[in-house]
């Protein structure tokens, strides 16, 4: 069973409704996915903490559904340090 960019990208958007999200199919499989998360939950929190709340978003998708998911997560540029 699969998963498209778009699912992804909603259950995303439920927990970080500011976030840019761009979600790459990386085997045109629908189950190795990357995605780049920029989004102002993130300020102040270790790059754990972000991928954490990457995680917790997808809670449940990621078993059976989703078999991995390489993420690169940032805070939008007006708010970096």
């Amino acid at each position: 069973m699969s998963m498209h960019a778009h699912e992804i990208e909603t259950l995303l958007k439920t927990h970080l409704p500011d976030a840019e999200i761009t979600i790459t199919d990386l085997a045109g499989d629908g189950e190795h996915y990357s995605a780049a998360i920029v989004s102002a939950a993130f300020v102040g929190k270790t790059r754990v903490q972000q991928h954490q709340i990457v995680y917790e978003a997808l809670r449940g998708s990621m078993d059976g559904k989703l078999h991995a998911l390489a993420l690169q997560t940032s805070v939008p540029d007006d708010m970096a340090n």
